[in-house]
């Protein structure tokens, strides 16, 4: 059985959309292959309207220890260096290369900090 989220994931549609639309809580395999096969009208508009600026999902992978996650991308979210899960230290996270500034953001996905490395720029660099 597929849950109403991983099929939401699958189908690249937000949950309000999947639940607006009558995504039963569970599904078979099958029912989902018969949607991703003959979609509905609701879910051939939902593409046709993408702009492509945004992902609708994105995967998450803790840079430390592999724990992945599919989770909603927020509009404050910048592009990520790396992702790790809130419980791991500082010396466990890959280093800042050198010329780079590190800026973390908590609050990502379910457990996640996002690491945020930009090149340094301004007077003698």
């Amino acid at each position: 059985m597929i849950s109403r989220r991983d099929a939401a994931i699958a189908l690249d549609v937000p949950m309000e959309m999947a639940r607006r639309h009558g995504l039963p809580k569970w599904m078979t395999e099958a029912e989902l292959g018969e949607i991703l096969d003959n979609p509905p009208a609701w879910l051939v508009q939902s593409r046709a309207n993408r702009t492509g600026k945004r992902p609708v999902w994105v995967h998450l992978e803790c840079a430390v220890c592999g724990y992945e996650e599919a989770a909603r991308p927020k509009k404050w979210w910048p592009d990520f260096t790396y992702v790790v899960c809130g419980h791991h230290g500082p010396a466990e996270v890959p280093p800042v290369q050198p010329g780079f500034i590190r800026s973390e953001f908590d609050g990502v996905g379910t457990r996640f900090v996002g690491i945020a490395d930009v090149a340094a720029t301004g007077p003698g660099q």
